[in-house]
């Protein structure tokens, strides 16, 4: 004859369902295995075998990150929750610094010259890309990421850290080697010109202090004939300036001029003042 299962046991019986589902009823699709541990009473084996029976239903962000995605009936075509949805939870978790980022940052503000595939996130360390179903995230990494000016995305499902237009449009040009190039970079920040504040501006070049980078971003910007965005950016930059190519990448070309305003060498074949 079978021992009847204590009352402490039955109680276990789908408790991290259970969980999952008053957590999705609170508006959540994500948690970490510590939490499910610590609201079920489950064991961390036990934890992890009721979670392995629910797949379809929870997701794992990594092989060997114990932080789990809830898929919702709405989500079950992609395999996971949108990342806007639990990157707050992931960073909180992680006990990290992070921000919506470069082309992911600048279409939320209106600019989408380019159908985007992947998330692109800023932090302050190396992180592998995450795939969780079709869901995918990207992370590029920034030292003294806390000074970069963020705002909270407005109306969004979660909480969710963003770059001002300012700071998106600065990291699109700093980071344009690994986004497909300055002129990509520069395709992208059109669009987000007429929205740019030139205090804010200012403030991002100070924050930031890359004088290399604000002199690229200063003819990106002057070369979209935005005189007065241009002008903020000289007025920041220093009385001498050291010469940089305007795409590190692509070296020093024969025959590419020099744009003395910014000490740019010009060796993009697309841009032009």
């Amino acid at each position: 004859m079978k021992t009847p299962k204590s009352s402490q046991e039955a109680r276990q019986i789908g408790a991290a369902e259970a969980f999952i589902d008053a957590r999705m009823g609170l508006g959540r699709v994500a948690f970490s295995l510590d939490e499910l541990t610590k609201e079920s009473g489950l064991s961390t084996i036990a934890a992890k075998f009721q979670l392995l029976r629910l797949r379809g239903k929870v997701v794992r962000v990594s092989p060997r990150q114990p932080f789990y995605l809830i898929v919702g009936p709405e989500h079950r075509s992609m395999g996971a929750p949108p990342a806007t949805w639990w990157l707050q939870d992931y960073f909180n978790w992680l006990g990290r610094p992070y921000y919506l980022a470069l082309q992911s940052a600048a279409s939320v503000f209106g600019s989408n010259p380019q159908a985007l595939q992947v998330m692109q996130v800023m932090t302050d360390r190396p992180c592998r890309t995450i795939k969780a179903g079709r869901i995918q995230v990207r992370f590029f990494v920034k030292r003294g990421i806390e000074r970069t000016p963020t705002q909270q995305l407005a109306q969004a499902a979660a909480p969710l850290c963003i770059s001002t237009p300012e700071a998106t449009a600065f990291d699109l040009v700093r980071y344009a080697t690994s986004i497909g190039g300055i002129e990509r970079a520069a395709e992208t920040i059109r669009p987000l010109l007429p929205g740019l504040r030139a205090r804010e501006l200012k403030r991002v070049l100070t924050a930031e202090n890359e004088t290399a980078v604000a002199q690229r971003l200063g003819f990106v910007i002057q070369a979209a004939r935005e005189k007065k965005l241009a002008q903020v950016i000289y007025n920041w930059l220093p009385e001498k300036l050291t010469k940089v190519p305007l795409s590190p990448l692509k070296g020093e070309r024969k025959n590419a001029p020099i744009i003395e305003r910014w000490q740019v060498l010009n060796n993009s074949g697309e841009l032009k003042l």
